[in-house]
């Protein structure tokens, strides 16, 4: 790819496509990360002399513009994690209004634009749409590694209209997972949890040969267990995955680890009540909401000695307390490799149980794409990707 250090940006307007769709919550955002991991490709830009024009989505709007979709509350963090004004533009990013305002911006200055999917042909790669934002700036860059798989406007369709760059988060986002996929050091582990099977199949057909052990977790493991033959009781799985789950154990039986005990509740609340259990002998009426402790000691254990760790989708329920456990631990064990293993993790929920845990600064990367990572690690050349070569 392409990368900042090709473009002469001295007394240009530089239009970066950023990924602002931040949890916003009373007009506060919650959470700042992918925020702040933007700002040094911001900063290089400023540095070099340039006008920054940020453009990002927020949410799936379907009708056009709504409040609850503006980026606005966003610009005060993006101003705070900058040190610098902000300025937000509140027309349509293909307005003349905007086209105008961003003209006004002197070097050294930031604007922000509106929601860029209030725009009809934004997710159609619309040719019109492509040549109007392609006006706002004197060159493009995409740090938004969290759309990169995305074939919109505002991430590749724009890219053929300018002289263009990939900034530092998108380039050390493809750098550290394609660490996964190109001679990983050994042994290299890998943990997949969430609800289920299907949203992550291609990822673990694609890894599987791969790694020396994959550690199946969560609502996606008692897919995994009925296939067995195992009573799974009233727990999330997906009877149409149950023949694929069957034929990766018989593929791949020696690399694959399931939950050996779950802890089991009476109901889908914070405050069931539980019992460890078998992970495949779970009574009627009760569901597996957590890997169990003779699980989580299992786990630990083969992680000990990794040098290559991937770690996507959390053991259980870990918004509930009493069901965080398992993830906690796997968080820990993780953590606890700084300095002996290459440790990746990816996907909102494992960010944001990883961040919960406190052991975030221990790991090597932690991706800011969700979707995004997943295609890139099936193998899938990413379009946002392709446009940066």
């Amino acid at each position: 790819m392409q990368n900042l250090n090709t473009l002469n940006v001295n007394g240009k307007r530089v239009l970066v496509r950023v990924d602002y769709n931040v949890p916003v919550k009373d007009g506060v955002v919650q959470d700042d990360t992918r925020i702040t991991a933007s700002v040094p490709t911001i900063q290089k830009l400023l540095d070099g002399g340039a006008s920054v024009v940020l453009m990002s989505h927020f949410g799936r709007p379907k009708n056009g513009p709504e409040d609850k979709y503006s980026l606005k509350p966003v610009a005060a963090s993006v101003e705070k994690a900058l040190g610098r004004p902000v300025k937000f533009i509140a027309s349509l990013p293909s307005s003349e209004e905007t086209l105008a305002a961003v003209q006004a911006l002197k070097p050294g200055e930031v604007a922000l634009l509106e929601n860029v999917r209030f725009e009809a042909g934004e997710e159609k790669n619309d040719a019109a749409l492509n040549d109007k934002l392609a006006k706002l700036g004197d060159a493009f860059v995409l740090d938004a590694f969290g759309s990169a798989h995305r074939a919109h406007s505002s991430v590749s369709g724009v890219a053929e209209k300018l002289p263009h760059a990939a900034g530092g988060l998108l380039q050390t986002e493809v750098d550290a997972l394609s660490k996964l996929l190109t001679n990983p050091e050994r042994p290299y582990i890998v943990i997949i949890g969430g609800a289920k099977v299907s949203d992550k199949i291609k990822v673990i057909e694609n890894l599987l040969p791969k790694v020396d052990k994959l550690l199946i977790g969560g609502g996606m493991a008692y897919t995994f267990i009925k296939s067995q033959g195992g009573k799974i009781g009233e727990s999330i799985h997906e009877d149409d995955q149950l023949d694929l789950a069957k034929r990766l154990l018989s593929e791949y039986g020696d690399k694959i680890m399931l939950p050996v005990d779950v802890i089991a509740a009476d109901a889908f609340d914070a405050n069931a009540n539980t019992q460890v259990v078998p992970s495949g002998e779970i009574p009627d009426g009760w569901q597996g909401l957590d890997a169990g402790p003779e699980t989580v000691k299992l786990y630990s254990d083969a992680l000990k000695g990794a040098k290559t760790v991937f770690w996507n989708g959390p053991l259980g329920v870990f918004e509930f307390e009493k069901f965080a456990g398992g993830t906690n631990a796997i968080a820990a064990a993780v953590g606890s490799l700084k300095n002996q293993a290459y440790t990746v993790i990816g996907g909102g929920d494992s960010v944001s149980a990883i961040n919960k845990s406190g052991k975030a600064d221990q790991i090597d990367h932690i991706s800011t794409g969700g979707g995004a990572s997943l295609e890139l690690l099936e193998g899938k050349e990413l379009p946002g990707v392709v446009a940066m070569k």
